[in-house]
């Protein structure tokens, strides 16, 4: 990806925040608004001259949800991905991503709800304030890495559509462009890329609609313009690039469950108790750090989550 050159100059204070966000869109450079504040965004270059998003040293996370671990290297975050639209090696996202355009964008709100809608992705993050969030991330392969997104709750967006008493789940359907997309050439997936979750699992407050990452926008190859974040399951759930958001009644069909069904359930909480067929998920990986560390169950958000699964056999709906 060859992002716009770093700049250590302030935004034009006269930017509006869609001109900020649309100059987002292209690169790194630009703002986002926090709040309804302007933050300013920076930039500064990375290894071998690469532009590399720079720590934003004036950002705190401590809020109700956010981890007090560390956040992980932005160089890791970035550079290890799964995103099979872009090919199977970790690198391949960031080497390829940088093509997809992700301005213009619009996002489809549909089925069972009262107010359905198509709206431009400028729009939409423009009518919810914007949060930080510092959440753990636990990958089904049993690495891990700590994440600072910002977004705004899942549950915001559906209450303005208001779905109906039928609505019980809610699916998610990815971008799926063989143009742009170079993975999604290949069969080693039926495109595009689909997930879902219960309609309680999208409303809890933990489930975030993310924008941007460490205060800027979202890198393409880490979902942008718009991903989903469900810090207490594995991370094949966390749909990148979304175009559309449905609101059925029947749970949906998900590209993992239909892969292989045997290995990647419809629920895919963070179990360490509960081995893949193929590996043990007690233990972890940390991106960055020697040696392994035990897996939590939720992925250490069990205080907040677990009573969404009361009475149900996770052995069974994994």
């Amino acid at each position: 990806m060859k992002p716009q050159e770093p700049t250590d100059q302030p935004a034009d204070p006269r930017y509006s925040r869609r001109e900020l966000l649309r100059q987002g869109g292209l690169g790194f450079a630009g703002a986002l608004a926090l709040g309804g504040g302007l933050e300013l965004l920076t930039r500064r270059p990375g290894a071998a001259g690469t532009a590399e998003p720079a720590v934003f040293a004036a950002r705190t996370y401590r809020g109700p949800y956010d981890t007090t671990e560390p956040p992980s290297r932005l160089g890791d975050i970035t550079g290890y991905n799964n995103y099979y639209e872009f090919g199977t090696d970790k690198a391949d996202p960031a080497r390829h991503a940088g093509a997809l355009r992700t301005r213009p964008w619009t996002v489809t709100i549909d089925g069972l709800v009262r107010k359905p809608q198509t709206v431009d992705i400028d729009t939409l993050q423009g009518r919810f304030p914007l949060e930080d969030r510092l959440y753990r991330m636990r990958c089904v392969e049993g690495w891990s890495l700590v994440i600072p997104w910002l977004g705004f709750p899942l549950a915001a967006l559906l209450r303005r559509v208001e779905p109906t008493s039928a609505a019980r789940y809610v699916k998610f359907t990815a971008l799926a462009d063989p143009k742009q997309m170079p993975g999604v050439r290949s069969p080693i997936l039926s495109w595009p890329y689909t997930e879902g979750l219960r309609l309680d699992e999208a409303m809890h407050p933990l489930t975030l609609m993310a924008v941007g990452l460490d205060g800027r926008i979202l890198p393409n190859q880490n979902g942008a313009p718009l991903r989903l974040v469900v810090p207490w399951k594995y991370g094949f759930k966390n749909i990148k690039a979304i175009v559309r958001i449905t609101l059925t009644a029947q749970q949906p069909e998900t590209t993992w469950s239909r892969a292989a069904p045997d290995e990647y359930g419809f629920y895919a909480n963070v179990n360490p108790a509960v081995d893949h067929p193929r590996w043990s998920q007690a233990t972890e990986r940390r991106i960055g750090e020697l040696g392994r560390r035990k897996t939590l169950p939720f992925n250490g958000y069990g205080a907040q989550v677990a009573g969404l699964y009361k009475g149900m056999d996770l052995r069974r709906f994994f």
